[in-house]
């Protein structure tokens, strides 16, 4: 079994670009010592160290719909839900080293396990 350092993600709203374009899918990757280390340096971030994670998520983000180009521009435009759980799945698969979430069924509230499918798998 190989190692996997990309996971594909869903928005729960999605990122609306400039033409009105909806994009949900995307992937994130597992994060280096460079990501969290080098936006340190930026000007944002020393300014207001709450832009770290628009800077981070911008490096680590690999995919998102059809959008060219991830860059804190497109972080800064997502809804605070999906900043949220991007923050959420950040967090999951680089301090946890685990890709599951909790979920529950919405019709008959049964908890269960759910593992974030790692890119390129289904």
């Amino acid at each position: 079994m190989a190692f996997v350092t990309e996971f594909e993600f869903v928005l729960p709203k999605g990122y609306v670009d400039k033409q009105g374009t909806l994009h949900r899918e995307g992937t994130m990757r597992l994060s280096t010592a460079a990501d969290e280390i080098l936006p340190l340096k930026d000007p944002r971030v020393q300014q207001n160290p709450a832009y770290l994670t628009i800077i981070l998520l911008s490096r680590v983000i690999t995919k998102l719909g059809d959008v060219q180009m991830i860059n804190p521009a497109v972080i800064e435009g997502l809804f605070s839900s999906d900043l949220a759980y991007l923050q959420q799945l950040y967090k999951r698969i680089n301090d946890d080293g685990s890709a599951t979430i909790e979920a529950e069924c919405p019709k008959c509230e049964h908890q269960f396990h759910l593992e974030v499918a790692a890119a390129g798998e289904f």
